[in-house]
């Protein structure tokens, strides 16, 4: 089954949306006929909650029968592959980042940016995201970004704080430092009152940086770190 261009993407950034736009798109995609299967193996989700999700989603009879003749389909050996377009996509992304490495890799802040992002970076799929305490790695993480990735770029914040953090103050301080005035931001991570060593705690905590519906810019990212890596000559073998 085909589907649309805007609901692949939707599919593409799952990890960035909220839990209301995760639940809105599993309610869509059930809407355009798809099984509860087909939906798991498009969005990592169990089969309980998408359940739950849909569970005011009525198919009609038209489609209902196309399920089962699918199922049917499935089951009499005839392979499905739902992927396999968002597949071929990544490895485009991922041809076009090798090849723009020779022009790159001489340029002072994008090499500075990827290979920041090499060692601090998240590697979990489509989450491009950073975290640190130091403003300048944060703001060199935003330019690399917006200069290399998407200029239209669009950024959301997390804090990690130590009990009795002013988490306000916080707040504004990290706009402030960042220049991301419209940034949102994700639930605070409070660390309550004696756990860990630590005694010099940070006013102003610990933030992560995330990009908003970056699944193509994490491919990317991705693509230049190992192309990074090769360019090099390094290796993880002994």
């Amino acid at each position: 089954m085909e589907l649309e261009a805007s609901l692949l993407e939707r599919v593409r950034d799952f990890e960035s949306l909220s839990r209301w736009e995760r639940s809105q798109l599993g309610r869509d995609l059930r809407s355009t006929g798809l099984s509860y299967g087909e939906i798991m193996e498009l969005i990592p989700v169990n089969k309980s909650t998408l359940a739950t999700w849909c569970r005011d989603v009525r198919l009609t009879e038209e489609q209902v029968a196309e399920i089962a003749v699918r199922r049917a389909s499935s089951q009499r050996g005839i392979p499905r592959d739902t992927q396999r377009k968002r597949r071929e996509a990544v490895r485009k992304l991922r041809r076009i980042a090798e090849d723009r490495l020779p022009s790159l890799v001489s340029d002072p802040i994008w090499l500075a940016g990827t290979v920041l992002y090499w060692a601090e970076g998240s590697k979990t799929r489509n989450q491009l995201r950073l975290a640190n305490t130091d403003p300048n790695a944060l703001r060199l993480f935003i330019s690399w970004v917006r200069g290399y990735l998407d200029p239209e770029a669009s950024f959301s914040i997390q804090l990690h704080l130590h009990h009795g953090n002013d988490e306000l103050a916080a707040r504004e301080h990290w706009r402030r430092e960042l220049g991301l005035r419209t940034a949102n931001f994700h639930r605070t991570y409070v660390k309550p009152r004696g756990t860990g060593h630590r005694k010099n705690h940070l006013p102003h905590g610990v933030r992560t940086v995330k990009v908003r519906r970056c699944g193509d810019m994490w491919q990317t990212a991705m693509a230049w770190v190992e192309a990074l890596h090769a360019h090099l000559g390094l290796s993880t073998s002994d």
